[in-house]
């Protein structure tokens, strides 16, 4: 078996992820292919198609030395023994399971094309998000090569956008399934040393395939069941006067609960936590879990319910109507350290917000290409690169992603600039409120009255 790498797939899991091994394994060669000249020409440039602190400075220290990114999908697969797939798995909007279980299109031509380019045997490793058992099915697809043989591993990703460089360089664990077989073990140590370069030995666990699998959804499932908890809390804490941080600090202390994921807001975004929530809801029904699908279903319309309450809030603070007001969002990335809008709670209060004809003017350090495709059929939005520009003349800022940036605003130079009375609504609670309220703003918080 050689030491070199193939990654199809060159999105948010593999140009990242391979540029992380490109760097600590500097013997292996690592190529990242896809089959969008457009994607693969922005990795070969200095505008790359994902933004994450420490990204670019990877890449342009490996790119062309052992990292290598190329439309040459066939190339790549002869060229490497180990092979990651890294496509896109996005929730299916058409015929059984539409709404909840994964599309799987995208992964299955990957799997026909390295059935159908391999030259030797090889080792195809799933990172992308996948049904409990998907393994069973693409190594059917793959078996269908009348000469060379192939061994399946799972080995998830457990990424958080904003910091997956900090996560992929020092991981709470890495991940392999693999079958508990001869060729199967033989694999999994291959993949194993990979990641011993720089992963401590008992950080990086093995395990059968189906348990690798279920638990990167289990993973997800359980982080976005706590945002929905705690937004669950911040609704009460609204209605009785409670503080939500302070319920939080307090849970967060007790070390079975645990400080992560308590932070109330305007809910989860992204593309695993809904995706990977609704195909958990899609496999319980299918297994007969009625209950089972009920519950993890009921942590969706939680986070549904937080963002049509934050419009209420709004249309209540600005006396019971919006229509002709102009209302700035601060933040449409779903969460700091990404341009990614995909699924983020920003877009949902958008569209509320257009309904009741409000203006929107939308800013974001990095998130505005994205936020002007994703509201390209709205009409009276307008996209402002500066934070001044957005609140001039606007009756409410909403801010809705924790931006860094953001508390170094000149808040009085706002201020200034909006009509009055003029109304902050801290959806992430990240802003000095007490200060603000001294400016003249009115405050709104999500779980506090």
């Amino acid at each position: 078996m050689n030491r070199d790498i193939a990654c199809i797939g060159a999105g948010y899991i593999g140009g990242p992820t391979m540029a992380v091994i490109a760097k600590m394994c500097p013997d292996r060669r690592i190529f990242v292919a896809d089959i969008s000249r457009e994607r693969i020409d922005a990795w070969n440039s200095a505008a790359l198609p994902v933004y994450e602190p420490g990204l670019r400075e990877l890449v342009e220290t490996c790119r062309g030395r052992n990292l290598f990114f190329t439309t040459d999908l066939a190339a790549a697969i002869r060229a490497c023994d180990l092979i990651f797939v890294g496509v896109n798995t996005p929730t299916k909007t058409f015929g059984e399971g539409a709404g909840y279980a994964l599309d799987l299109q995208y992964w299955e031509a990957a799997a026909r094309t390295i059935a159908a380019e391999a030259n030797c045997d090889k080792v195809v490793i799933e990172k992308s998000t996948l049904p409990v058992r998907t393994a069973d099915a693409m190594a059917a697809v793959l078996h269908t090569h009348p000469e060379h043989t192939f061994t399946v591993l799972s080995n998830p990703e457990f990424l958080a956008e904003g910091s997956a460089i900090q996560d992929l360089l020092h991981p709470d664990r890495v991940l392999i399934g693999g079958p508990q077989t001869p060729a199967g073990r033989k694999a999994m140590e291959a993949l194993r040393a990979v990641y011993a370069a720089w992963v401590p030995r008992e950080r990086i666990l093995l395990t059968d395939v189906w348990s690798s699998e279920l638990s990167k959804l289990a993973a997800n499932a359980m982080l976005a069941q706590r945002i929905s908890s705690i937004n669950a809390f911040s609704a009460l804490c609204e209605k009785t006067g409670a503080d939500v941080e302070e319920v939080a600090h307090v849970l967060g202390m007790d070390h079975r609960i645990g400080a992560d994921f308590l932070k109330a807001g305007p809910g989860f975004g992204g593309s695993c936590f809904r995706k990977d929530v609704l195909n958990l809801v899609y496999l319980c029904r299918m297994h007969g879990l009625d209950d089972c699908a009920a519950y993890w279903e009921g942590v969706i319309r939680m986070n549904e319910a937080q963002q049509r309450r934050i419009v209420l809030r709004t249309v209540q603070a600005l006396f019971n109507t919006l229509s002709g007001k102009r209302i700035a969002l601060f933040g449409f990335a779903f969460k700091a350290n990404t341009g990614d809008t995909r699924e983020t709670p920003a877009l949902s209060v958008a569209r509320m917000l257009a309904e009741e004809r409000a203006q929107l003017m939308i800013t974001d350090p990095q998130a505005l290409p994205n936020a002007r495709k994703d509201l390209a059929d709205l009409p009276g939005v307008h996209f402002c690169e500066s934070p001044y520009d957005a609140a001039d003349g606007a009756d409410a800022v909403l801010v809705m992603t924790e931006w860094t940036d953001y508390r170094a605003l000149d808040w009085a130079q706002i201020f200034r600039a909006m009509r009055k009375p003029a109304l902050i609504f801290d959806t992430r609670n990240m802003l000095d409120h007490a200060a603000l309220r001294q400016l003249g703003f009115r405050v709104l918080a999500v779980g506090k009255p």
